[in-house]
């Protein structure tokens, strides 16, 4: 195992971030967890409160934040378009001004900083599965623009710090994760359709369900985190994490339904604007240098995702 280090971990209450901050303190290193809980909650890293080299802040990192740690995660940003499109320009601010002051303070104390992009960055992409050489197509002023160009946005200046100031960066395209710890009003599908199982309500599908997803199970996804932070310097990224195991939104709701006994009706909805009809990960480079990929099933995920919303609904 590396050497025990200080981590930053900005979203760290949220539903991956609290995922991440057990993880880094399960292989021994020091979790300082920053979240404004917009989204997060006290409640997610509850468990990680007595545990000796745990500590956690209340910040939002649109202001900045003084530190020293050795590396940091940056996954401060609600990542569900329900949550996003509350404050648009708040989002942007997060992933431009709380970009820019995670990255000076990288820059200051020499720590290795992980930025958590998204598929997002790809929009609604021509190109299928999506390699990280595909540069996107994205609509600059739409709903969505907020979080998918504030993203773009991000990765520029991570680039661009890496180039100016020689700042040790990785760059993490992450595709749709789920597990337990989401929320169960965040508006994505895959909750929506458990919370609505469970409750026996009709299961709203946007479209006409034909729309494509790849689902990662979140300790699948934590796990290529972890092994992209601790790669070779050269593997700047980004690179893509996600399943590229492809479900339609119709195949999934059928799982779900399946899986919690529910005899719901299916329900179609208009479709949002900008909503991308494929998503679907190419994770080659993930394979080749990080000698990653999803273990945990859509079935085996799912059943566990069930288990902790049947617990908390």
């Amino acid at each position: 195992m590396a050497s025990p280090k200080r981590v930053l971990v900005t979203g760290g209450a949220g539903f991956l971030g609290s995922h991440l901050c057990e993880r880094l303190l399960d292989d021994g290193h020091e979790v300082l967890c920053a979240d404004n809980y917009f989204t997060g909650s006290k409640e997610n890293v509850g468990r990680l409160l007595d545990r000796q080299r745990f500590e956690i802040l209340r910040h939002d990192i649109t202001f900045p934040l003084y530190v020293e740690v050795d590396e940091i995660y940056n996954l401060a940003c609600p990542a569900s378009p329900e949550h996003y499109q509350f404050d648009p320009v708040q989002t942007t601010k997060t992933c431009v001004h709380g970009t820019i002051n995670m990255l000076g303070l990288a820059k200051r104390t020499g720590a290795k900083i992980l930025q958590a992009s998204t598929s997002e960055v790809y929009g609604d992409p021509e190109v299928h599965p999506q390699p990280e050489d595909y540069r996107g197509r994205v609509n600059p002023i739409g709903p969505r623009a907020c979080y998918d160009e504030g993203k773009r946005c991000a990765e520029t200046l991570f680039f661009d710090y890496h180039r100016q100031n020689r700042v040790n960066i990785r760059v993490a395209r992450i595709f749709n994760t789920y597990g337990p710890r989401m929320l169960p009003d965040d508006g994505r599908v895959v909750s929506n359709f458990i919370v609505q199982a469970l409750k026996g309500e009709a299961i709203t599908i946007y479209g006409d369900g034909s729309q494509t997803r790849a689902f990662c199970y979140v300790d699948d996804l934590i796990d290529g985190l972890v092994r992209l932070m601790d790669a070779d310097d050269e593997l700047t990224g980004p690179v893509n994490l996600g399943n590229p195991a492809e479900f339609t939104i119709t195949e999934l709701a059928e799982k779900v339904m399946a899986l919690t006994g529910s005899k719901a009706k299916l329900e179609n909805r208009p479709l949002p604007a900008d909503d991308p009809t494929q998503r679907c990960p190419d994770i080659a480079l993930a394979r080749a240098k990080l000698g990653w990929e999803p273990t945990v099933t859509l079935d085996d995920g799912l059943k566990k995702t069930i288990e902790y919303f049947a617990a908390v609904v």
